[in-house]
């Protein structure tokens, strides 16, 4: 029988979420059952139930970073037990079928992967995401939490994380490479953590310097106030990668000019409005504009052991259920350093 669980949703994308209740399916042969302890506030989060994604399904419970404690499993599950300690990320299933999830890139489904939220799961339900007491997830979507990670520090991994491991991992951020990471927020600062911890030179290039002491706290080696029309002059033609982390508008012609030859400049923040791109910002330099998704699933524990070995947390902000709409407008305000996380605890 279908379990019923306490959850925040949004019912309308004008309106603060709301209390409620929702059915999570039975739990099928491959099935696993997870009591979640923390769910992490993703911008993505605010963006899709306001509708600035495109048309959703109300009422929805968003939240794609959770971390919990297994709690039932199916028949036929054999890679996890009662009781172990487990994340659910952005997706929860995928066709299984095609090129790319042959290839164990499941993120980049050509039928498209199953989000935690705002999809249709396998039995035709909206998915609805780790704003609540427990979900349902096919064990192969499920990713163990190493003990040296604790869950709160853990849930931000499971987008944040991996939404900047996963280009710099692709792209080579390592020993001899100049990172650059724009925006020091949710994203941001897991991306600084992240380039340091794999060896790279690591730049912040934020609006002010307000948070430059964390900057450097965190592992970044310069830290340069965008506002500032002087550093595009003096970091011009400098790095070999730049991770742009945020979801609004920037002038991306102007830091497109402080790649060097051969450079990548990777967009994970995902604004609502279109990009503006001069060609003469890339051919004279054989620079390259890219964008990046989330990680497969492989690539996601790979990273959360990464976490684990290099001690590795998101930097966060615990709060009570009911301080969710604050946090939102708090998100929106940039104020929070860096990552808000619910204690789901109280949603009982």
């Amino acid at each position: 029988m279908p379990t019923t669980v306490s959850a925040y949703a949004a019912t309308a994308p004008d309106q603060p979420l709301e209390l409620t209740t929702i059915e999570r399916r039975d739990v099928g042969p491959l099935d696993v059952r997870i009591d979640i302890k923390f769910a992490g506030i993703c911008h993505s989060d605010i963006h899709t139930a306001r509708g600035e994604w495109g048309g959703v399904q109300y009422p929805i419970v968003v939240g794609h970073e959770i971390a919990g404690v297994v709690a039932e499993i199916g028949s036929d599950v054999t890679k996890f037990s009662v009781g172990d300690r487990v994340g659910v990320g952005c997706m929860v299933n995928s066709c299984g079928e095609c090129a790319q999830c042959q290839k164990g890139l499941e993120q980049y489904c050509l039928k498209g992967n199953i989000g935690t939220y705002a999809g249709t799961d396998v039995d035709g339900t909206p998915t609805q995401g780790g704003y609540s007491q427990q979900i349902v997830v096919t064990e192969k979507f499920v990713l163990n939490i190493p003990d040296g990670l604790e869950l709160d520090v853990a849930a931000p991994l499971l987008c944040a994380g991996i939404t900047t491991y996963s280009p710099l991992h692709h792209w080579g951020a390592g020993p001899g490479k100049k990172v650059a990471v724009v925006g020091m927020g949710g994203l941001g600062h897991m991306a600084v953590k992240l380039a340091h911890a794999l060896g790279a030179d690591v730049t912040v290039l934020s609006q002010s310097l307000k948070k430059q002491e964390d900057g450097l706290r965190l592992g970044a080696d310069r830290y340069f106030a965008t506002s500032d029309p002087e550093t595009f002059t003096e970091l011009a033609s400098s790095f070999d990668l730049i991770i742009n982390t945020v979801s609004a508008e920037i002038d991306l012609n102007a830091y497109l000019g402080l790649l060097a030859v051969d450079g990548t400049m990777v967009n994970v923040g995902a604004p609502p409005t279109p990009l503006p791109v001069q060609v003469f910002s890339l051919i004279p330099s054989r620079r390259s504009f890219a964008g990046s998704a989330i990680g497969s699933i492989g690539e996601t524990q790979e990273m959360l052991d990464f976490c684990a070995e290099h001690g590795i947390g998101a930097e966060i902000e615990v709060i009570s259920a009911d301080k969710v709409n604050e946090a939102w407008e708090r998100v929106l305000a940039s104020d929070v350093r860096y990552r808000f996380v619910i204690d789901t605890s109280t949603l009982a």
